[in-house]
């Protein structure tokens, strides 16, 4: 589903770290080594139809690779 966030993501919390992640060797295969680990957080999001919802927002991320495979977990609202 695409989506553009179109505010500060809050409530930030990590979910799991290094090889407690179970994609970690698709991570490191497609976007390289790195310290990775898996975080969520709240936001509003404007979703393809035009509609503005409070989402759970999962991803990954890596020092120096960034915020990668961003997906709503749950509509909030």
């Amino acid at each position: 589903m695409k989506f553009d966030i179109v505010s500060q993501i809050e409530d930030i919390e990590i979910v799991a770290v290094g090889t407690g992640i179970r994609d970690l060797a698709y991570l490191q295969k497609v976007y390289g080594h790195g310290r990775w680990r898996k975080l969520k957080g709240s936001a509003y999001v404007k979703l393809h139809n035009g509609r503005l919802r409070r989402v759970e927002l999962h991803w990954y991320e890596a020092h120096g690779v960034g915020q990668k495979d961003m997906k709503i977990k749950h509509y909030l609202d």
